[in-house]
């Protein structure tokens, strides 16, 4: 039930009834004010809260802004460059958004503080003073009635008539002050409804304005955020493969001999032991670094800074001509003498002497039993993929989910489509490489890349995208020469060149032409390890965690409460659902529903 109407006419009958729904009036009156405080005083807490927000998002915008992502190589590729770059993206985003947050909080003030404050002031205010005036003359005009009613009727007439004057003089005031302050809080009852509304709906206007803006910015930066997806699933893809033929070279480093040399950018580096006379004529040894050494001196050694010396010869000592094991000495242009200087084992010196051209040659690896064996294997490979291309020709299997990939991955995400010059650069750099094979090592390339594009074809059914084929054909088809985890760091080149290949194959094809030209066996490098190293499978499954509950409406569906954990997921056939394991059970799952882990 709302208030009471206050008549004007009731100011003059001032009866109790209009003195109880004056009453009404003033306790809403005051409700009103306290309301309005407390909201200035919440009013004021957000804007401080949105301000120390706005400076958090910017410090947490400036701290991505300055970090530089580096990536390990020389070169990266362009899902390396996109992710470098993302935090800069991520950060002028914030910033677009934190620009309207701040337009926000710098009109908070004159937009909803200022007026609510005038209008309790000016308005709560006003009707607050009419009560006082109201009060005091209230009070003054019964007192003076009450004085009046007691005046003896023996009074002379003429004194009399003149307390009836005053009293009607009182009356008048006190009708006045009753009428105004009527008039007063019946109008401050009426403005609440507009001029402290409009100021809040003029603020929420203005954080709405905020949450659109950061929607449409959302919006806008939907197409950059899946062609970040799609660069961060194949960096993802791209490390898998990578991780596994690390581990192997680690396992094979670990296997090794002790003083095994592994290829790098100095023919020889380590320390050795340099041989000083002592007074008493014996032998001292401290260690001397040569060739650049890229680690640290053993057990905290402080080592002078280093000297470049001019090598003039290297001779192995003789076991009966020093006291000391594994000693060469050498001769420098810069000294005069002999240096004698101790490696760390028989092996460790034998490497020496070999990148000081000692007297110890360095073995050939590929002897004629090495190159007949390189041939054979080019022909029966050839053989072998012209089988297995009449084979998919028939389409023997060519649907099969995860071929040559046990559960495939499928990226949902948009690929970054990179600039056509770009592009066609590239595959000019590939056009030219592969000219520059030998005949057989054409029809052999020609002949895995048809296949290849054929399986790519059907990737809808077995989950062998361009990118996937890339993954698992570019480590074996382009192993380099060296196995290092350099090396193995530009497997992602190889991946993209294979994608190249596959995406390019009509206009790359033109290359493959019979020529006469001999066979070389050192381009059996190229796909020696598909023999000899034969490929294992990949499983680029993943783990997820339930956003939301969800209730299976078909068999073939899961239930799951939110929260739940899921093994196994990858994407299914069906667009918008997953494959995955829960509790046991194997089935769909929404994408939208989970993230990933």
């Amino acid at each position: 039930m709302g208030l009471p109407t206050l008549e004007f006419s009731d100011s003059f009958l001032d009866s109790p009834d209009f003195r109880e729904r004056l009453k009404c009036h003033e306790i809403e009156l005051e409700r009103t004010n306290k309301f309005i405080k407390d909201l200035i005083k919440d009013g004021n807490m957000l804007i401080t809260a949105l301000k120390n927000l706005s400076a958090a998002v910017q410090k947490f915008s400036q701290s991505l802004q300055e970090f530089q992502f580096e990536c390990i190589g020389d070169a990266e590729t362009d899902d390396e460059v996109n992710i470098a770059q993302s935090f800069k993206e991520f950060s002028q985003l914030l910033n677009t958004v934190e620009e309207e947050r701040r337009r926000l909080i710098q009109n908070a003030d004159d937009v909803l503080i200022t007026p609510l404050e005038k209008f309790r002031k000016e308005q709560i205010g006003a009707a607050k003073e009419g009560k006082k005036k109201f009060d005091k003359e209230t009070e003054k005009y019964y007192s003076t009635l009450e004085r009046h009613l007691n005046l003896s009727c023996k009074k002379k007439e003429a004194y009399l008539q003149e307390a009836d004057t005053q009293i009607d003089k009182e009356r008048q005031l006190f009708y006045d002050a009753s009428l105004e302050y009527v008039f007063k809080i019946q109008e401050v009852q009426e403005k609440k409804k507009f001029e402290f509304v409009e100021p809040l709906l003029a603020f929420l206007q203005g954080l709405f304005t905020f949450y659109h803006e950061g929607y449409e910015l959302a919006h806008e930066f939907e197409p950059y955020k899946q062609q970040l997806q799609f660069n961060l699933q194949n960096t993802r893809n791209n490390f898998v493969s990578t991780k596994q033929e690390v581990e192997k070279l680690m396992k094979r480093i670990r296997s090794a001999d002790q003083d095994y040399k592994p290829p790098g950018q100095w023919t020889m580096e380590g320390f050795l032991y340099v041989q000083e006379k002592r007074e008493s004529s014996s032998l001292d040894s401290k260690p001397l670094g040569l060739f650049l050494p890229t680690s640290p001196p053993p057990n905290g050694l402080v080592l002078n800074q280093p000297e470049m010396f001019k090598l003039k010869s290297c001779i192995r000592r003789k076991t009966d001509s020093i006291d000391k094991r594994f000693c060469f000495d050498i001769e420098v242009v810069e000294r005069h003498g002999v240096m004698t200087l101790q490696a760390l084992s028989e092996s460790n010196r034998r490497l020496w002497l070999e990148a000081m051209d000692g007297k110890e040659p360095v073995r050939n690896f590929w002897t004629w039993q090495h190159i007949a064996l390189a041939q054979v294997l080019s022909e029966n490979l050839s053989s072998l993929f012209r089988l297995m291309n009449d084979l998919f020709q028939c389409s023997i299997g060519i649907n099969t989910m995860g071929l040559y990939r046990i559960g495939g991955v499928n990226s949902k995400v948009q690929k970054l489509m990179t600039t056509s010059d770009d592009q066609n650069y590239r595959v000019c750099a590939v056009h030219a490489l592969v000219h520059k094979l030998p005949e057989r090592n054409k029809e052999m390339l020609e002949l895995l890349i048809k296949h290849l594009v054929t399986v790519s074809a059907q990737n809808q059914y077995n989950l062998m995208t361009v990118s996937n084929l890339g993954v698992i054909f570019g480590p074996t088809l382009m192993r380099s020469q060296e196995e290092t985890v350099a090396a193995m760091m530009n497997i992602k080149f190889q991946n993209i060149v294979v994608e190249i290949l596959i995406e390019n194959f009509n206009k790359v094809t033109v290359t493959f032409a019979n020529l006469s030209a001999p066979f070389n066996y050192y381009n059996v490098f190229l796909y020696r390890s598909l023999i000899t190293k034969p490929y294992l499978p990949l499983q680029l499954c993943r783990d997820a965690k339930a956003m939301y509950s969800c209730e299976a409406e078909h068999s073939h569906e899961l239930s799951f409460p939110q929260g739940a954990l899921f093994s196994n997921v990858y994407p299914s056939v069906e667009p918008g659902w997953l494959q995955a394991t829960y509790e046991g059970k194997t089935g769909l799952i929404p994408e939208n529903y989970v993230v990933f882990l």
